[in-house]
């Protein structure tokens, strides 16, 4: 998925969940964050302290990112949640073992992934921590059917367009994409057509399974669950019985889905924006913005830089306030978020990508 739904969607169904302007406004810069937080390594200050964070993206998410470390470390926490073959632990897909890293829409794996930040309610951080589980668990639909990993089953052959007809566009555009026999990590062989809410698409996958794409439906289905996780969440009861969007307002979405169809992520994303401001959804017209880098961003607010990539020799004032920024919040979240998903969710079902 792209910024329109990671963030404009996330704030939207935050707010119908119950979560305030802050409150969403947090969650859905986190979710959006995941893809922009592209820097990794040592932050210095000018005192002597310093901070670590993580990465949780390549520069223009890249599929042709070949370190099968940071496909490890990136890919799959982030991007493509092992699903297991969308059964529960304890049981294994039929096939190859790699298949229990293909990615499934809201898989035992994924739901136990929103259960655990439920638990983790308590953390300085957990408003970023849900933003970042539901950036996961909404990729669980749009990435369905690839793995983070470079893998011969990610491989697609006859891709077809909403009619049915083979997608010349497409395939013309892959000859130029990726490098000599590489094998393709996600969808990279489908491009970005999994991350588009308006699209109907279909492929031949890696297994010479044909498969058939609905994207607004798909997303319409990961409108819907990321806004029961977040009315769990904030009931503080992963289990609690808890009601669908109001008819209004998923129409409303799912017209969005097929009407803003620009192909460009960040066009649809102002569409978004304006559709909030002028109170399409029944929770009232309101401002939202987001700025991942530079002056008003997150980054800024915390050490000061306008740069959109640092270094090593660079040396930060330090403030008290950065104990307490958001920028922290979100690289605290990030790293407790890794770690759970590689070290303590994934062995349980068989996975060891740590």
């Amino acid at each position: 998925m792209q910024i329109d739904f990671h963030h404009g969607v996330t704030y939207v169904v935050s707010r119908l969940a119950g979560f305030d302007h802050a409150e969403a406004e947090t969650i859905a810069y986190c979710a959006q964050y995941v893809d922009d937080a592209t820097n990794g390594g040592v932050i210095k200050f000018d005192n002597g302290w310093s901070f670590s964070r993580i990465s949780s993206a390549h520069r223009l998410l890249d599929y042709r990112n070949f370190q099968e470390l940071a496909n490890h470390y990136v890919w799959i926490p982030f991007h493509f949640l092992p699903g297991n073959g969308g059964l529960p632990a304890g049981q294994s897909p039929i096939g190859p073992l790699n298949h229990k890293l293909i990615c499934a829409p809201n898989s035992y794996v994924a739901q136990d992934m929103v259960r655990e930040c439920i638990a983790q309610r308590h953390e300085a951080y957990a408003l970023h921590r849900l933003g970042i589980t539901m950036h996961v668990y909404a990729d669980t639909w749009a990435h369905q059917g690839f793995m983070g990993t470079n893998d011969k089953f990610n491989s697609a052959s006859k891709l077809l367009d909403a009619n049915d007809n083979p997608d010349r566009h497409l395939m013309d555009r892959l000859k130029s994409f990726f490098i000599g026999e590489a094998l393709p990590l996600g969808h990279g062989s489908v491009l970005s057509n999994p991350d588009k809410p308006y699209l109907r698409w279909g492929y031949i996958n890696g297994d010479g399974d044909r498969i058939t794409r609905n994207n607004p439906e798909d997303f319409l289905a990961a409108a819907q669950h990321l806004h029961m996780a977040l009315q769990r969440y904030r009931l503080g009861d992963a289990d609690a019985s808890v009601p669908g969007l109001l008819p209004a307002d998923a129409d409303r979405i799912a017209q969005c889905f097929k009407t803003f169809t620009d192909a460009n992520g960040k066009v649809r994303h102002q569409a978004w924006m304006n559709a909030i401001k002028q109170g399409l959804f029944s929770f009232g017209p309101t401002a939202v913005t987001y700025v991942d880098k530079g002056k008003d961003s997150w980054k800024f607010n915390a050490i000061g830089t306008e740069k959109l990539l640092d270094s090593e020799e660079d040396v930060f004032q330090f403030r008290n306030e950065f104990f307490n920024s958001n920028w922290k919040h979100f690289h605290d979240a990030l790293l407790a978020h890794r770690f759970y998903i590689l070290h303590e969710l994934l062995p349980v079902y068989g996975i060891c990508m740590a």
